[in-house]
């Protein structure tokens, strides 16, 4: 890639630091090669604070066109990996939701599910990696506008509400799980 400027907010440190930890994440989600429950948690409870820090500092894109950047997650994509994460995870793959606004009005806990929630981020992440691949500078920002409103509007809790139903599994008290995988360091897990 070629820069025009060093203002550009497509090519600067915050931004390629998240398209590095965006690019990270799509690839863990697929190329999921059988991991063990422990090492699938493990990783992801490394990359999801990774994302969301990065996606917090990504500063504000203005956008003047109403170009939508082309999609590139199909639902197959989202299928694959919604499954593949349902079936790693079995019965744990359900937490419950605090967080939605129904819940003020419900006397009954709403349900949602661990695969689903990170399919919707990797939905969103893929898209704006896949725009990023190809390098147009006008469409890379409308994919940036776009990531950076969906994180605040949609996935952002979505990521939180993961982790901490994921860190609820990782540490329970009765913990079934072997901790020698979090002795590994952060270069090995990306192998």
């Amino acid at each position: 890639m070629t820069r025009s400027t060093t203002n550009n907010i497509v090519y600067a440190p915050v931004t390629l630091d998240f398209v590095t930890v965006s690019v990270e994440f799509c690839s863990f989600l697929e190329n999921m090669k059988a991991p063990s429950r422990t090492e699938w948690m493990t990783t992801t409870l490394r990359i999801l604070p990774l994302l969301y820090v990065k996606a917090t500092l990504l500063p504000t894109v203005e956008i003047f066109n109403d170009d939508f950047p082309e999609t590139f997650v199909s639902e197959q994509d989202y299928m694959r990996v919604s499954n593949q994460i349902s079936t790693l995870l079995g019965e744990d793959n359900v937490y419950l939701e605090v967080f939605k606004e129904d819940m003020k009005y419900s006397d009954r806990p709403i349900s949602s599910f661990i695969s689903e929630d990170i399919a919707d981020i990797y939905q969103d992440i893929r898209n704006f990696v896949s725009v990023y691949q190809y390098g147009l500078e006008e469409t890379m920002k409308s994919a940036l506008h776009i990531c950076t409103e969906n994180f605040r509007l949609y996935w952002g809790q979505k990521l939180v509400n993961v982790l901490r139903a994921l860190h609820s599994l990782v540490y329970k008290p009765n913990d079934e799980i072997d901790f020698k995988d979090y002795d590994k360091k952060e270069e090995d897990l990306w192998d």
